[in-house]
């Protein structure tokens, strides 16, 4: 129901576009808000466009499907939820907004930080009391969806670029991190909850250092690359002259590094109990301890991303 809500939002949206600029092409839509005045008519449809699309990528206030359609689906589908669907919304948002309304970037830059700001503070508190480790990743990427949309705000190639690296960053980091949560098990059955990580490192110590280096990342903790990721939006938010959006996401991942390091806690120093077994195929595990070694390697020069994001920004922007 919430699925064809979002898609609703959207085509309503693109029929009002359509019929305030009489086509649906961006270009067509860059030259009717071209003489500097955009219409209330295509803002309002922009509005429905972000609604729907923001939906996609569990923006608040848009988010209220996530924690639920993380906990009950199967862990693999989990893991495509928080990875593929992301990338594609989040991408599809950046051509809406630059190619197709690239003359009313003061207008939808209040809207895109507003939704940022709530994002990042919404999924950093709600994620702190949960302790089944699917919600919790829930949580944890409506917070990252609004450091993402931190780089939109931005509204300028620099934003755009801030935003791809932090969304290949936090792909890679979800993907090592849901080959860890698919294979928890006990007796045989699927285990979720995050004291059964209690002792892990006792028992696997090397995928345990994985799960460190990944949650590091996931906290933005220096020097794993997903402190160079949020680095890059907060420093393109400053650029832009939006310091208080940067200042409000140093406070959110502050916050949000308490319920990654949480689970480091358990991993380590947990108390004694009935643990959880990790049996991975050939495929997960290469997948665990790439994901992990690429947050300590790419901080060199984050594995290519950056030219690659750089070029992409630029060929969207201008």
């Amino acid at each position: 129901v919430l699925g064809a809500l979002s898609s609703g939002l959207l085509l309503y949206g693109a029929s009002l576009t359509y019929g305030y600029a009489g086509t649906t092409l961006f270009s067509g839509i860059l030259t009717a808000a071209n003489d500097g005045h955009v219409g209330l008519g295509l803002l309002i449809g922009l509005s429905f466009i972000i609604a729907g699309l923001t939906f996609k990528v569990s923006a608040v206030p848009f988010h209220m499907w996530t924690p639920d359609v993380y906990e009950g689906s199967p862990t693999p589908v989990t893991a495509f939820f928080a990875t593929a669907p992301k990338l594609a919304a989040m991408g599809l948002l950046a051509r809406v907004l630059f190619d197709g309304f690239g003359e009313a970037v003061g207008d939808w830059q209040q809207i895109i930080g507003l939704l940022a700001v709530l994002s990042m503070f919404l999924g950093a508190i709600a994620a702190i009391g949960q302790t089944n480790i699917k919600r919790l990743m829930a949580y944890s990427s409506i917070s990252h969806m609004g450091f993402a949309l931190l780089g939109l705000t931005a509204g300028n190639e620099g934003g755009v670029k801030a935003m791809l690296i932090y969304m290949a960053i936090y792909l890679t980091m979800n993907v090592g991190t849901f080959a860890f949560i698919m294979s928890m098990e006990r007796d045989g059955k699927p285990v979720t909850d995050v004291s059964s990580l209690n002792q892990y490192a006792r028992r696997e110590p090397l995928k345990a250092l994985a799960m460190l280096l990944l949650l590091f990342s996931l906290a933005g903790v220096p020097p794993m690359a997903g402190f160079f990721a949020k680095f890059a939006v907060l420093n393109a938010a400053v650029q832009a002259g939006y310091t208080w959006l940067a200042v409000a996401g140093v406070i959110a991942s502050v916050i949000g590094a308490f319920y990654y390091l949480r689970l480091v806690y358990y991993m380590y120093f947990g108390e004694d109990g009935d643990g959880v077994e990790t049996p991975m195929s050939p495929a997960a595990w290469v997948a665990l301890m790439a994901s992990a070694a690429i947050m300590l390697v790419g901080v060199v020069n984050l594995l290519g991303v950056e030219g690659a994001a750089a070029s992409a920004a630029a060929a969207l922007v201008n």
